[in-house]
């Protein structure tokens, strides 16, 4: 996968909310640097851990539909753990000829990891409540106390943070107050991140927690699964038609800016993506992005 390739790159498509999906794309481009991948952020609903689940559901169907059919890629990357937990197997279903590769909470890898038994996750509010938590425990964590702390405002700053925004550590605190006093967090020797934002901020969050605890980021892995998935295809035949873009569903403020910040992960293109017109009315909708701005 290094070095000279004489056919086609492979073609992939990464979907998010935000920007957490691009440490996903890092970690892909890192592997298999002769690869093609577009980036679709869902920017007018981030973040879409406070959005209502059915419509969200439908919007991701939806948006997601429309953009295999506009770029063809030869598989999709669900880089958000809310969008993963909520349509991944309603994506399966309606596109059955797609591969798709989804981001799930590092349960399992935490409980492999574990010494004390007790392990932390770190999500959004709509991640924590959907019972697909409960079964990973179940299946993958039995023996082990897990500890989810849903931190409704992290994502957010964690956009802040990639764009070079400056947070204070105050705001990180009020984020993660709950979990920092849990009556257990000396216990705590685990702690796993299940939202794909979240790759931005480790730095951070390591500086605010007992030093001996082992944070667990899924990103390498879904970019392995990714590359095992592809690999077992036959290579394209064409090449992509464009080079690689970010599309945005609402441009986000200081394009300029943004676009530098791309530039490491394939991505020199910025472009607005025209959602269909079935999606109007599904979420609440903004016409600028919440980030960056």
């Amino acid at each position: 996968m290094w070095g000279y390739n004489p056919h086609p790159p492979y073609h992939v498509l990464a979907f998010d909310s935000g920007i957490g999906g691009l440490g996903v794309v890092g970690a892909l481009r890192l592997m298999v640097p002769h690869i093609h991948i577009d980036y679709l952020a869902d920017t007018a609903v981030f973040p879409y851990g406070e959005q209502d689940d059915t419509r969200l559901t439908q919007r991701i169907i939806t948006l997601l539909s429309d953009a295999i059919n506009r770029l063809h890629p030869q598989a999709v990357i669900i880089a958000c753990n809310t969008a993963s937990t909520l349509a991944l197997e309603a994506l399966r279903a309606t596109c059955p000829t797609m591969p798709f590769i989804g981001c799930v909470p590092p349960i399992r890898w935490a409980a492999r990891l574990t010494n004390t038994r007790v392990i932390g996750l770190l999500t959004t509010k709509a991640t924590s409540r959907r019972p697909y938590l409960n079964t990973l425990q179940t299946l993958y964590a039995p023996e082990c106390t897990l500890i989810t702390h849903a931190t409704p405002g992290l994502a957010k700053l964690a956009e802040y943070v990639f764009c070079d925004r400056p947070v204070p550590d105050t705001d990180f605190q009020n984020e993660l107050e709950g979990l920092l006093k849990h009556p257990q967090i000396s216990q705590i020797d685990t702690i796993g991140i299940g939202c794909t934002h979240y790759t931005f901020v480790l730095d951070r969050l390591r500086a605010l927690f007992p030093s001996h605890i082992c944070w667990l980021d899924p990103a390498n892995a879904v970019a392995r699964q990714t590359w095992a998935v592809l690999s077992r295809q036959p290579p394209p035949h064409t090449p992509p038609k464009n080079t690689p873009q970010a599309w945005f569903t609402a441009m986000p403020d200081h394009i300029p800016a943004l676009r530098i910040k791309l530039i490491p992960y394939g991505l020199s293109t910025l472009s607005l993506w025209e959602t269909p017109s079935t999606l109007k009315n599904t979420v609440s909708i903004s016409n600028k992005a919440s980030f960056c701005v």
